[in-house]
């Protein structure tokens, strides 16, 4: 673990070689924050959503209506998480000379993976809290994975469409933690 600002941080799970501004594919999954059910049940292998999972389903939707960067591919809201394959195609980016630019923290590019899901997440903060689920919240990260080919790719759909019937046998499924709203 290294220190920033005299402070320990947990290093980035992202690939260090990657650039995730450029072009690719990603699966990726958002958890709730402590995976509290916020967002629905599943019932008989099929996803029931609540209020909460509705505003997570619609302001998904909007992510490449309102970014032409971005193709939605297969996806699904489970209880306490979010799973979705997101396609980026940003042109390259083109080399221009700065003069004492000096930076010693870490900047999310514009139109990389990490800006478009901390968008996405800020906006659905808000959105259900302003709802009056003020107790919602996400986990700080979220889990990603380059798609590097078409088998993968197929393996990952049959993964999401499967999920709400494996639910209960998901690690982060829990009698305890049934539905919240």
């Amino acid at each position: 673990m290294t220190l920033f600002k005299n402070r320990y941080r947990i290093e980035s799970a992202r690939l260090p070689s990657w650039n995730y501004g450029g072009s690719g594919w990603y699966f990726i999954t958002i958890c709730t924050h402590k995976r509290l059910h916020f967002f629905g049940q599943i019932i008989d292998g099929t996803v029931h959503l609540s209020a909460m999972g509705e505003i997570v389903a619609e302001e998904w939707q909007k992510t490449s209506q309102i970014r032409p960067n971005v193709i939605l591919d297969e996806w699904v809201i489970m209880p306490n998480h979010f799973h979705g394959i997101i396609g980026i195609h940003n042109q390259p980016p083109v080399e221009t000379f700065r003069r004492n630019v000096s930076t010693n923290e870490p900047k999310l590019q514009p139109n990389s993976l990490g800006a478009i899901v901390g968008q996405f997440k800020s906006i659905c903060t808000k959105r259900i809290r302003a709802a009056g689920f003020s107790e919602f919240g996400w986990q700080t990260r979220f889990y990603d994975r380059i798609i590097r080919d078409e088998s993968e790719l197929n393996r990952i759909h049959r993964y999401i469409r499967n999920n709400p019937s494996n639910w209960k046998a998901d690690r982060h499924h829990s009698k305890a933690r049934d539905s919240i709203r």
